[in-house]
């Protein structure tokens, strides 16, 4: 696959037959594509663009009153281990009370209240869209995403001159299912993998979403998808922006591969376990900082087979 380019979906044309074997193809061979002819209006995405920027400029104390809801849903700045990220985090975005609550944390306008919701409802419809969409493309038509939460992580990259060749963010893979990405249209620095385990560049692609598969979609897939690793790396000295949306896992009951994906032939590689046990999961290996298992090997744990 080395040379090719990550694969771009047409909403618009989800429905034919081509399409939907392309977007199967692509969660099975690079767990991430492009989503143009979206229903988000463009001028949606830029005024939010504008929301972000104008939140990641308040005073530190205001934006340190975005507190977890759930660990790892709230605020963080720069560590020693990672000096040039920043991110603000919103849990459950499909609640409008989720929402107001994040809003009211930071003082937000009323504008920029009205943006973050409509563009919030937005976001995580698209995103239930595309996971009705991913096991459609599997035959499987009865798949209900609607409950599965999603958290929201606004993120602010401080690149500066002595940055450039190291880390935003170091090659991993995400835990959640599914991640729609409004990367920033300007700066690059986004990578993933490739099956040959070469990095390709995700260059800036004004109004179009990026999909990353998880971890939780390749153990609900029976191992079909691949959970794409990736990374961002400082190219130049400026600030880049990017709006993460994460649809988690099922908010009750297991994460387990439907019954059409279990068979003689295709055995069952994962044991079920709840979304909750598999993040505490991953955040014990790396409190646990062993170095002989990386975050994106933790699904080896739970491996059948």
């Amino acid at each position: 696959m080395t040379g090719e380019t990550i694969p771009f979906i047409d909403l618009e044309k989800i429905l034919e037959q081509f399409e939907c074997k392309k977007l199967r193809d692509a969660c099975e061979k690079w767990g991430c594509f492009r989503i143009i002819n979206h229903s988000i209006p463009l001028t949606l995405m830029d005024e939010m663009k504008i929301v972000v920027i104008a939140l990641h400029d308040l005073p530190m104390d205001r934006k340190k009153n975005n507190k977890d809801v759930i660990p790892g849903s709230g605020y963080f700045g720069p560590t020693v281990f990672n000096p040039v990220i920043e991110s603000l985090g919103l849990y459950d975005m499909g609640s409008s009370q989720a929402i107001q609550y994040f809003c009211s944390q930071l003082n937000a306008t009323p504008h920029q209240r009205q943006i973050i919701e409509t563009y919030g409802k937005a976001i995580h419809d698209m995103a239930v869209k595309i996971g009705q969409n991913i096991a459609e493309s599997l035959g499987i038509l009865d798949a209900d995403f609607e409950d599965w939460p999603c958290q929201y992580r606004i993120n602010k990259y401080n690149f500066t001159s002595e940055t450039i060749g190291s880390f935003g963010a170091s090659v991993h893979t995400d835990s959640r299912f599914l991640t729609l990405l409004q990367d920033d249209e300007n700066v690059g620095g986004l990578k993933v993998m490739d099956n040959s385990g070469s990095f390709v560049s995700v260059a800036p692609f004004h109004g179009a979403l990026l999909a990353n598969l998880g971890d939780i979609a390749r153990v609900w897939s029976n191992g079909r998808f691949c959970n794409v690793k990736h990374r961002v790396l400082c190219k130049e000295p400026t600030t880049r922006y990017s709006i993460a949306t994460f649809m988690l896992g099922p908010r009750k009951g297991n994460v387990e591969a439907p019954k059409e994906l279990v068979d003689h032939d295709h055995p069952r590689l994962y044991q079920p376990f709840t979304y909750e046990e598999y993040k505490t999961l991953r955040v014990s290996i790396k409190k646990a900082r062993d170095k002989s298992l990386h975050d994106c090997e933790v699904l080896k744990l739970l491996h059948l087979v």
